[in-house]
């Protein structure tokens, strides 16, 4: 079990402790955000990270193995990395950590890049919202109550 709710319940096989077990280290959060911005191949990747050879073999080969990138022949004997559809939907994890960190960690010189939505052209702003009603879900609107897997 895992530590209890507001209401003082626990749950077990908590599902944020499960993801986190999965890609809560930092070179593998960074490894995806690098394949979010369009990175597939592995020379990239070390490039663009400045990461120890031997941990991003590490880190894509658990990304492969977990289903959320999948290599994909590009050349002889060359792979290069894809997101799947499950890596894909981490993409809103990833941009709310990025603003967050811009927000609550800024760099100096402002955000290092900033995400522009191609339909309107307008800067993206990152926000949770009730997929029924429209409504911006807060930390203070939703109640968290036992699922089936409870």
């Amino acid at each position: 079990m895992t530590g209890p709710d507001a209401h003082g319940r626990r749950f077990r096989g908590e599902s944020v402790a499960r993801a986190l077990d999965l890609v809560g280290e930092r070179w593998t959060l960074l490894v995806l955000r690098e394949a979010f911005f369009g990175v597939r191949r592995y020379g990239q990747f070390a490039r663009n990270l400045a990461i120890p050879r031997p941990t991003l073999s590490a880190r894509l080969k658990t990304l492969v193995d977990a289903g959320l990138l999948q290599r994909v022949p590009y050349a002889e004997d060359r792979d290069e990395y894809r997101l799947t559809r499950a890596g894909l939907e981490l993409f809103p994890a990833i941009v709310i950590l990025m603003k967050w960190g811009d927000s609550h960690l800024p760099d100096p010189g402002g955000p290092p890049f900033v995400l522009e939505h191609s339909t309107c052209g307008q800067e993206a702003d990152a926000r949770l919202v009730c997929r029924c009603c429209g409504e911006e879900i807060t930390a203070h609107n939703v109640e968290a109550r036992p699922g089936p897997g409870a």
